[in-house]
């Protein structure tokens, strides 16, 4: 009589941990064998998944999975293989994971293909700016260029946009972003022959960022008018393009402008990208107060932000209340951090909009007061106060800022009593821009319901069927000739 038999589990293998937890390497090997497959079907979405996952496992690199890695990515004794190894810092031995040594059971790819190439290039060149090895992430940054110039595949065109990023970013981490300017002008041109739409608006955004380094505003401006306009294919490289134009028209006065693009910036910003919204809305505070506004208090309470926009909440109180002594202390106490955030200039020219602001709550408190009161309540410190006071206040009722008289002889402001806005005409101007503006909006649902989009685009009909339609009208009217005779 047969006995069943227990079968005992035999014990695990050592590295049996890396079947059940994939290793680095392991998802290193599935990631190239996705770029792999996006290459050879033609599909960009697949290199895309790729790049993402790449940013995911950034912490995790050590420098014997990126050898291990290279040797099993590029064939042996290959250019490529040799540079970038060359560019690892050496080993240590509590670096190396269990697979390492398993690594070579792997059949490495004899013929790699350039979308792996350059995949290579840009995993070592992030490892490199992450460890800190700006030198040796500056000459792969430039060997990888150097490679990227001979090829023109649209597959290779999102691993290159990474590319141009890291390679600007790792000469400004050391200093020596204008050396690079004429190879940026010089790679966005040949994006644009090749029509590389992502790579003409990851390198437009990199020449501008490199020109606003420098406060070169002008030439910044030049460029972007003159590049070619195209439909944003990246919102992240958008979110970039609307933040550098947003400060390009803030320093040329168009703060309207300036305001919208910032504010557009920090909405479509991903919420991961928090330092990139907290310099959006630096900038659009600023913008704001320039244009006379005050922004509500929600602003600087955003989570986060709180910390951050502080030195910004202190100066909106004192633009707010219109205090020059206030707005004075303020300026100095952060003067490094506005220093740092590039908005100093900016905060000079809002010591006019807090004259303003104070003269303005001057002429509702007062029906009638001296000069001298007012040099004092502005707390004016030049050499003739009285003088300069009443060049503001004549300055102020010339632009239409408060509503008053001056009376030299005695040396007052006599200010007018505050009338009903709803006798004026105001309230019929903001009527009749809503209504044109919903005039406009119905006009443009209308336009588009008549002539729907691409209706020009349909089949045209062919030889045959036209033919054949032309033949059937014949009989059909021979028939009814026909019909017509018999009746007479």
């Amino acid at each position: 009589m047969t006995q069943d038999v227990e079968m005992k589990e035999l014990p695990a293998p050592s590295n049996s941990v890396t079947s059940i937890v994939p290793s680095t390497l392991q998802h290193l090997k599935e990631i190239a064998s996705l770029i792999e497959t996006g290459a050879y079907a033609k599909e960009v979405r697949r290199i895309v998944r790729a790049v993402r996952l790449t940013i995911a496992l950034r912490k995790k690199l050590k420098t014997s999975v990126l050898s291990a890695f290279l040797n099993y990515a590029l064939p042996s004794g290959s250019e490529a293989l040799a540079k970038l190894t060359s560019y690892l810092p050496k080993e240590d031995e509590h670096d190396m994971e269990v697979d390492t040594a398993t690594s070579a059971s792997h059949t490495p790819n004899k013929h790699s293909l350039p979308e792996i190439e350059i995949y290579c290039y840009l995993l070592v060149l992030i490892f490199l700016i992450d460890q800190k090895k700006f030198s040796e992430a500056k000459a792969c940054s430039s060997t990888s260029i150097a490679r990227l110039r001979s090829m023109n595949r649209r597959t290779v065109d999102v691993l290159a946009s990474r590319l141009y990023f890291y390679y600007s970013y790792s000469y400004e981490l050391t200093g020596d972003l204008v050396e690079i300017r004429a190879n940026l002008l010089s790679l966005h041109r040949i994006a644009t022959l090749r029509h590389d739409e992502l790579g003409q608006e990851t390198l437009l955004n990199l020449l501008l960022r490199n020109y606003l380094h420098y406060n070169l505003y002008d030439q910044a401006e030049k460029l972007r008018s003159k590049a070619p306009r195209f439909e944003a294919h990246s919102n992240q490289q958008f979110c970039r393009y609307l933040f550098y134009l947003g400060k390009i028209r803030t320093i040329q006065l168009e703060y309207t402008d300036a305001k919208e693009s910032l504010l557009q910036a920090a909405r479509k910003a991903p919420v991961g990208a928090l330092g990139f919204r907290v310099q959006c809305n630096k900038w659009a505070i600023i913008v704001r107060l320039l244009l006379g506004e005050i922004p509500e208090r929600t602003v600087f309470m955003q989570k986060g932000m709180k910390t951050a926009l502080r030195p910004y909440f202190e100066l909106t109180n004192a633009v707010r209340i219109g205090d020059l002594e206030l707005f004075r202390t303020v300026a100095e106490k952060f003067a490094s951090t506005f220093s740092s955030d590039r908005t100093h200039n900016l905060i000079v020219r809002l010591r006019h909009n807090v004259i303003r602001t104070g003269l303005r709550n001057i002429s509702i408190s007062y029906s009638r007061i001296s000069l001298a009161d007012v040099a004092q309540k502005l707390r004016l410190d030049s050499a003739n106060p009285v003088a300069d006071a009443e060049s503001i206040v004549s300055k102020a009722i010339r632009d239409g800022a408060i509503d008053a008289t001056l009376d030299h002889a005695n040396g007052w402001m006599v200010s007018k009593e505050t009338g009903d806005v709803y006798s004026t005409n105001e309230p019929q101007f903001a009527f009749n821009s809503r209504i044109a503006f919903c005039l406009n909006m119905h006009n443009e649902a209308v336009r588009a319901l008549r002539f729907p989009p691409n209706s020009h685009k349909k089949e045209k009909e062919s030889a045959e069927k036209r033919r054949e339609r032309q033949q059937q009208e014949q009989e059909l009217a021979k028939h009814i000739a026909e019909e017509d005779d018999d009746e007479f």
